[in-house]
């Protein structure tokens, strides 16, 4: 994924959210474009039947909450019914970004077994809804361990196309490798110059352990210098869209 600048900025509780979700505000930018290559990959590698994804990253700051907010966009920019699930107990931020209620989640689901559709919360964007954390537990682990989280994935399969799944990073604490079991697709994000190497590989080293399931991972924040080669992408692109957009 290419390197976002810029980005909207929200103040809450006197500390400025930057996230970008450029998918929404930028559909026609070669950033977009990306996003949707890596939904068309995770569609291909996947087989039909399994319709959730869970995105993490081995630390913090590499932009795992970025590209699974950006992700989900485009899942339902295709017209698949798409459900995205703060499950980052720890220090959740999607509501934020989204100007959601926090309170009415995903841990009320868990805790006081509510109805599903209860804590289901709509956006401004066709196909797309989001369920918020909930209030902060003291047990985040023990919760996403639960049979009621095994029941809650069950339930989101049936009334969604494609459930995505935000995570806390992999190294920092257990919760992202005990979901690691019930879902089906996990992919880990990448920073570039950011991801320590021996922290990637003890990420996944730590799924092979336990059996998690693993399709791979995103390397994120790519500059037009580097040396993976970002320069002809934003070339090509504006090749093909940039003559439309002159016409």
């Amino acid at each position: 994924i290419p390197s976002i600048s810029g980005g909207k900025k929200k103040k809450s509780n006197q500390k400025e959210v930057v996230r970008n979700i450029i998918t929404a505000e930028d559909p026609k930018s070669p950033i977009s474009e990306s996003y949707r290559t890596l939904r068309t990959s995770i569609m291909y590698s996947s087989s039909k039947d399994k319709n959730n994804i869970m995105i993490s990253s081995p630390g913090p700051g590499e932009g795992k909450t970025t590209t699974v907010c950006n992700l989900a966009i485009t899942y339902a920019n295709l017209g698949k019914k798409t459900l995205l699930v703060d499950a980052d107990l720890r220090k959740p931020i999607i509501h934020k970004i989204f100007n959601l209620n926090k309170e009415d989640g995903l841990t009320k689901y868990l805790v006081d077994k509510c109805d599903l559709n209860k804590i289901i919360q709509k956006t401004d964007i066709n196909n797309f809804d989001v369920i918020s954390c909930g209030i902060v537990p003291p047990n985040p682990s023990e919760l996403l361990n639960s049979d009621e989280m095994k029941k809650f994935i069950n339930e989101a399969n049936k009334l969604y196309d494609v459930v995505l799944i935000d995570s806390p990073p992999i190294i920092a604490v257990t919760d992202a490798l005990v979901l690691s079991k019930i879902i089906d697709n996990f992919v880990l994000v990448c920073r570039s110059n950011v991801t320590q190497k021996g922290a990637l590989e003890r990420s996944i080293k730590s799924l092979q352990q336990i059996g998690g399931n693993f399709s791979g991972t995103v390397l994120n924040a790519i500059t037009q210098n580097s040396t993976y080669g970002s320069g002809y992408y934003y070339n090509y692109y504006q090749y093909y869209y940039g003559e439309n957009d002159n016409k």
